[in-house]
């Protein structure tokens, strides 16, 4: 095993991999590994310190999860984060209880301590809680160095050990110093240097890929997007005309895409191959209104679609593929005891009468470090900065059934939102925007006639990481300049909404 200056001990927090994210942010490898890792393992990425995730469990219960006891006599310095700080608290002789209530949300982080954890950060920053448990009284040896109006010990630490404990989530967005807190445990509690960045990982991933591959094919799916074209472009540098590039068109793209995608390979040299499996995804979906099985459907449509093309080749062996840890961390629990959200049409391995093995390169970056790999490899910012889209595309942005009438009406609208969007400069400002159709009809008055038409919900959010998401606060002559244009151009369409939820509690996707 490599040497990994953080390892990051998951106890099913669905924030636990924008621990690692922030970490390398600052320069600092890290690695997730689960809670119940073995310590042999944990010595052998010979790391500098150790982090415990939250999680959903409680310490207390008789299903808890507990890591190896020997990670607190490995000389290590440790930081519990909320689950994490409650099995701190618990081993070292303090006690947990349940709270009078769940506390979720802001809360002001007050120092009654200076330390090195705290250095260049504020007094009284705000950080974000998410716990239904607390410590009632703190360990011998220990200390309290922060607190919040609800928490009497928001942060504790033992120096003379260095163990810390957090009863707040330093890395969410939410926390708007939590990523100094981070960095400062890794560089001035653990003593790790800032040397790792996407070149690195970049020249990482070519040689794994190369020694993975050998004189092999790889069939890579893309999309256009920018995850399978940061993909193709890394294993067209690893493997060169090795790659066989094919693009489906599901018939659940979005306007013009197609020709888009074609023209952005074209121009880049690569000779893309083109499937039109329109026919195919749609008899398939046709009056499937649950969103699970939309997805299980395209997900296992697209394998057959690229099974087929894989046979037209000789020596294919691999099929590559744009997964991020977003999609694994939200399908299935890999790493740890994760809730699952929502399953991804590209997770979950292969099935078993497939006949190639899975590259997945991006399996354990966040979409911003895709876009530095991106950057990294040579790819055009005009591309590198396009909005996220997901793999089962339209489908999963009609609320029931998925029929052709349906896909036009949704592009229509939103074109029109992109386009103002676009020159507003709102595009490029925003993580993410896209419209939904309800199929909820309500009663209008256009011409002073009746309607009795459907209705289109507008989603455009703020993020760093596609696993925190707040709702864009759009200037309302922009939003009232997107529903003008929808209704009056858009014929079946006679109500818009805007959705202002974040992430969590929704998701940023409706289905």
């Amino acid at each position: 095993m490599k040497h990994v200056p953080i390892v990051v001990l998951d106890f099913g927090s669905q924030y636990t991999q924008i621990i690692a994210r922030k970490l390398r942010e600052a320069g600092v490898y890290s690695e997730i590994v689960p809670y119940s890792e073995s310590i042999e393992d944990i010595k052998a990425r010979t790391p500098k310190g150790i982090i415990l995730s939250g999680g959903p469990a409680s310490v207390y219960a008789k299903d808890s999860y507990h890591p190896d006891k020997e990670i607190f006599e490995l000389g290590l310095p440790i930081l519990g984060i909320c689950y994490g700080m409650q099995l701190i608290s618990q081993y070292f002789g303090g006690s947990v209880i349940a709270a009078d209530h769940h506390e979720y949300g802001k809360a002001k982080l007050n120092f009654e301590k200076q330390s090195d954890i705290f250095r260049d950060t504020t007094d009284g920053q705000t950080v974000w809680m998410s716990h239904g448990d607390r410590v009632e009284t703190i360990p011998e040896g220990f200390e309290k160095i922060a607190t919040s109006e609800n928490s009497p010990y928001a942060a504790i630490a033992d120096l003379d050990r260095l163990v810390y404990a957090f009863q707040f989530h330093p890395e969410v967005y939410h926390s708007v110093e939590g990523a100094k807190l981070l960095k400062n445990f890794a560089k001035y509690i653990c003593g790790c240097e800032s040397t790792w960045n996407m070149g690195s990982f970049a020249k990482e991933q070519i040689k794994k890929i190369q020694d993975q591959v050998g004189d092999k094919k790889v069939l890579c799916g893309v999309s256009g997007g920018v995850d399978s074209s940061v993909v193709a472009t890394l294993l067209a540098e690893a493997i060169g005309d090795q790659l066989i590039p094919v693009f489906v068109d599901n018939g659940l793209l979005r306007a013009n895409e197609r020709e888009q995608v074609e023209a952005m390979f074209k121009a880049r040299g690569v000779p893309l191959i083109t499937v039109d499996a329109t026919e195919q995804f749609l008899s398939k979906l046709a009056g499937v209104t649950d969103p699970e099985t939309k997805r299980k459907i395209i997900g296992e449509t697209f394998i057959k679609v690229f099974d087929e093309e894989a046979k037209k080749h000789d020596g294919i062996e691999f099929l590559a593929q744009g997964t991020l840890y977003t999609d694994v961390i939200e399908s299935v629990s890999v790493k740890g005891p994760s809730k699952t959200i929502k399953s991804h049409h590209n997770v979950g391995g292969l099935p078993d009468w497939m006949t190639f093995d899975l590259i997945e390169p991006l399996r354990e970056i966040f979409k911003d470090e895709v876009r530095l790999l991106g950057l990294e490899l040579g790819i055009p910012k005009d591309m590198i900065g396009r909005h996220p889209f997901p793999g089962p595309g339209l489908a999963i942005r009609i609320m029931g059934d998925v029929n052709k009438p349906d896909l036009e009406l949704l592009r229509k609208a939103d074109v029109i939102m992109l386009d103002v969007l676009r020159a507003t400069g709102y595009y490029d400002k925003t993580w993410q925007a896209f419209t939904v159709l309800l199929n909820v009809k309500s009663v209008g008055v256009m011409g002073d006639n009746r309607t009795y038409d459907n209705t289109v919900c507008v989603r455009i959010v703020e993020a760093t990481d596609g696993m925190t998401a707040t709702f864009a606060h759009i200037p309302h002559d922009i939003l009232e300049t997107i529903s003008r244009r929808i209704i009056n151009e858009v014929d079946g369409i006679n109500r818009v909404v805007y959705d202002i939820s974040s992430k969590p509690p929704a998701t940023i996707e409706w289905e």
